[in-house]
């Protein structure tokens, strides 16, 4: 591999470090007051230190007025932050995984009792469905904006990362940006194509969605964590918020944190 020279590797992490911190100075008020919003749990408010959502909202470019897809938002972390702060003047789809797993049907039913309880606060949220045969996640070129934390991995798994890919590329209008989170790999060791720890290599990741039709723009290192070294015994699950080992060597894993991320925004071609 090539090293890159001195002058070129110190510009691209001043780019990374100045992304960030624009991130940081230029959010708009009404983000920040929907992340200190008191209707969310306190179990989300604790992980925000880990997962930096005005930071990271804001890498990507959310508007109060955009059109967003989220693709499986899983408990609703996202959700309680997107769906009141676009509710006045957005448009909030939630694209959630097809019927057919208990345990994940058992959780999609508490979520939507949740939102369903919560609707004054949320405001419309339009359901579309993502997974094995269902790739529908809104009007074609429709989207200002598709969001996905933490979920590649899962598609890498189930087969279809190709056809989710695909799938935000037909929702988003030409010009639109895709926003991807999820557990950044080793760079000294292949990429597992199953995923089955939960890892992905960000040089990966990034060809892979250039190869479905996208243009790079830029990467965040909001959400990295140097003390993750990505040995677990059960991948990133070892890790908070799982904890998969249980009181084996929990203060260890505590002490590390989430695991480490990269955050990466593309753009389809105008």
């Amino acid at each position: 591999m090539r090293i890159p020279r001195l002058p070129a590797l110190i510009a691209s992490l001043i780019s990374v470090v100045s992304l960030a911190g624009f991130a940081a100075t230029s959010a708009d008020p009404a983000l920040v007051s929907a992340v200190a919003s008191p209707a969310r749990s306190p179990t989300a408010v604790a992980r925000d230190p880990a997962r930096h959502p005005v930071e990271e909202l804001t890498f990507f470019g959310l508007k109060p007025t955009m059109t967003v897809v989220e693709l499986w938002p899983g408990g609703g972390y996202w959700t309680d932050i997107l769906a009141p702060y676009l509710a006045k003047s957005g448009h909030y789809y939630m694209a959630l995984p097809p019927a057919g797993n208990a345990e994940e049907d058992a959780g999609m039913k508490r979520f939507r009792a949740r939102i369903e309880s919560e609707k004054d606060r949320l405001g419309t949220l339009h359901e579309t469905t993502l997974g094995a045969g269902h790739f529908d996640i809104a009007p074609p070129g429709s989207a200002d904006l598709v969001l996905t934390f933490r979920n590649f991995h899962n598609w890498m798994d189930g087969g279809y990362a190709d056809q989710a890919l695909a799938a935000a590329f037909k929702a988003l209008k030409p010009g639109g940006i895709l926003g991807i989170e999820d557990h950044r790999g080793r760079n000294d060791q292949p990429q597992d194509p199953k995923a089955k720890s939960g890892y992905v290599r960000q040089d990966y990741t990034i060809e892979r969605v250039k190869k479905a039709g996208f243009e790079f723009v830029a990467a965040s290192e909001v959400n990295a964590n140097p003390r993750d070294t990505k040995d677990w015994v059960d991948g990133v699950w070892t890790l908070p918020p799982t904890l998969s080992q249980g009181d084996k060597d929990r203060a260890r894993y505590i002490a590390v944190g989430e695991s480490d991320n990269y955050v990466l925004e593309f753009r389809k071609p105008k």
